[in-house]
C-alpha cells in the first residue's frame, strides 16, 4: 500500500497550478456520449476518479481517445450497452451522471448504486424524482437503478434539498425532452454552470445555471463540440489552506478566484492576507492566526469539500473555533487522526469545537476520505518531525500529481511503498 510520508515545518512558498475540476469534468465526460458526434474535452484532472469513468464509457461502447494527460477525444456512436456495472459505481460515485445521460439520449439506463467515500449519507432519491418527473419509470432491481421511457417531457419540479449531483443529472436528461423543463431549488456550483454550459454548447438549450432557477427547453439532437473544464476550486483552497498552516506564501495559478470567494474571506477573517489577480490568488500567513466560525453550506457558502482543511488550520489558530457541518454527518472523522498530532477537539452532533494549539508533532496517521486526506497531509507539513499518511489510494482520486506540486512549494513529501523507503527518507530528510 503506498503512503505519503512528511517532514514538516517548512513554510511553502511559491506559484502552483491548479488543474482542471474534477466534479465538472466527471459529469462533462458523461454528457459527452449524449451525442453521435465527437467531443474533444481538454483540462480535465489526470486522476483515478476521471480514468475509472472513461473506462466504464469505454465498457459501454463509447470511443475513447486520449490526446495526452488533459485532453480527451470521446464518441458516443456506438454505446451498445445501458448498464453500468458495479465494479466502476463501487469506486466512484459520479458513474450515476450515465444516469442522466443515457436516460436522456437513448431513454434507458441501468446504473448500480453507488459508492464514493463514505462521508456520510449522500441519498439519490432526489434524482430518481427527477426521472420520474419527466416521465421514466424508475425501479431499483437487484442493486441497480433500472430507468426507462418511451418518451420524456418536459416537467416543472421543486427539489427538495439542494443536491448538485440531482441538478446536473436531471438537467441531462432534461435537455432531450420534449417540451420546457423548469427545475427550482437547484445547486448553484460553478460545476453545475460549467455542465450546463458545456450541453449549451452541443447544442442544448439551458438557462439559469448558477441561479435558483434553471429554464431548459429540450432538443432532439446534440451535435459534437470542443470544450474546456473550469478550474478546480478545491484543489486552489487546498493549496491555499496549505500556506495558511505553514506559516507560507503561496500563489494558485489559472483558477476563478469569485469562485473562491468563501474561502478566502475565512482566510482574511483568520488573519491571512490575500490578493487577487485576474487569474490568480495569493495567500500570505505571517505570525499566528485567529480563531473563527465556520458553517459549511451550498455554494456560494462555505464548501464542505474545504471543511477538513479548514479545520486543520484552525487546530492551530490562538483561541477556541467551532465548525458546523450542515452536509454531510461523517465529515468530522478526520479530527480522530488530528489527535495523534496533538490538536484537540470536540465532536458534538454536527458541529466541532477546536482548541487551537501552538504545534502539531508527526504521527502516523490514515486518510478517511479525500478531502480530508488532503488535509492530513497539510497537517503533517505544518508538524513538527515525520508523519506518515496512509490510505492515500483516496488522495489521489481527486488531486493530480499532489506530491509534486507540494514538493515544487519547498514541501518534503514523498510517496513511499516499503519500510525500506521510509528509512531511506527518514536518512535523507535527517
Amino acid at each position: 500500500m503506498e503512503q505519503y510520508i512528511i517532514k514538516g515545518g517548512n513554510p511553502l512558498v511559491g506559484e502552483v497550478e491548479i488543474a482542471g475540476a474534477k466534479n465538472a469534468a466527471l459529469a462533462i465526460l458523461a454528457a459527452a456520449i449524449m451525442t453521435d458526434e465527437t467531443v474533444t474535452i481538454d483540462n480535465i484532472p489526470d486522476v483515478n476518479d476521471i480514468n475509472v469513468l472513461l473506462e466504464a464509457m469505454s465498457g459501454i461502447g463509447a470511443r475513447i481517445q486520449r490526446l495526452d494527460r488533459h485532453s480527451v477525444k470521446i464518441n458516443g456512436s456506438n454505446v451498445h450497452d445501458f448498464s453500468i456495472e458495479y465494479d466502476y459505481i463501487k469506486k466512484i460515485r459520479a458513474s450515476y451522471y450515465l444516469l442522466g445521460a443515457l436516460l436522456g439520449k437513448y431513454r434507458r439506463a441501468e446504473v448500480a448504486l453507488p459508492g464514493g467515500c463514505n462521508i456520510g449519507s449522500r441519498p439519490i432519491d432526489q434524482h430518481l424524482k427527477g426521472f420520474r418527473a419527466l416521465g421514466a419509470e424508475v425501479e431499483i432491481e437487484h442493486g441497480k437503478i433500472v430507468a426507462e421511457a418511451e418518451q420524456l417531457c418536459g416537467t416543472h419540479m421543486y427539489f427538495d434539498v439542494v443536491s448538485v449531483g440531482a441538478t446536473i443529472n436531471v438537467m441531462m436528461a432534461a435537455s432531450m425532452a420534449e417540451g420546457t423543463t423548469i427545475l427550482e431549488n437547484v445547486a448553484k456550483e460553478p460545476h453545475v454552470v460549467d455542465v450546463a454550459n458545456f450541453l449549451n454548447s452541443m447544442g442544448a438549450n439551458i438557462r439559469g445555471a448558477g441561479t435558483d432557477v434553471i429554464k431548459i427547453k429540450g432538443v432532439s439532437r446534440l451535435h459534437g463540440t470542443s470544450y474546456s473544464i473550469i478550474p478546480d476550486q478545491i484543489e486552489a483552497g487546498t493549496f491555499m489552506f496549505a500556506a495558511a498552516a505553514t506559516k507560507g506564501d503561496i500563489t494558485v495559478m489559472n483558477v476563478i478566484p469569485k469562485h473562491l470567494e468563501a474561502t478566502a474571506a475565512k482566510l482574511l477573517e483568520i488573519g491571512c492576507e490575500i490578493e487577487e489577480f485576474d487569474d490568480a490568488v495569493r495567500v500570505v500567513a505571517k505570525g499566528r492566526l485567529k480563531h473563527t466560525q465556520v458553517k459549511t453550506l451550498p455554494y456560494p457558502g462555505f464548501p464542505t469539500d474545504m471543511q477538513p482543511q479548514m479545520g486543520v488550520v484552525l487546530a492551530l489558530c490562538e483561541g477556541t473555533s467551532t465548525i458546523t457541518e450542515s452536509i454531510f454527518e461523517n465529515r468530522f472523522k478526520y479530527l480522530d487522526e488530528l489527535a495523534r498530532m496533538g490538536a484537540v477537539s470536540k465532536i458534538e452532533g454536527n458541529s466541532a469545537t477546536i482548541e487551537g494549539v501552538p504545534r502539531f508533532s508527526g504521527a502516523r496517521v490514515s486518510a478517511p476520505d479525500l478531502r480530508a486526506g488532503a488535509a492530513l497531509c497539510i497537517a503533517g507539513l505544518a508538524a513538527e518531525g515525520i508523519t506518515i499518511v496512509d490510505d492515500i489510494v483516496y488522495i489521489q482520486r481527486g488531486y493530480e500529481r499532489f506530491e509534486e506540486k507540494l514538493r515544487s512549494l519547498g514541501a518534503m513529501i514523498e510517496k513511499v511503498s516499503s519500510d525500506k523507503e521510509i528509512q531511506k527518507f527518514k536518512l535523507k530528510v535527517g
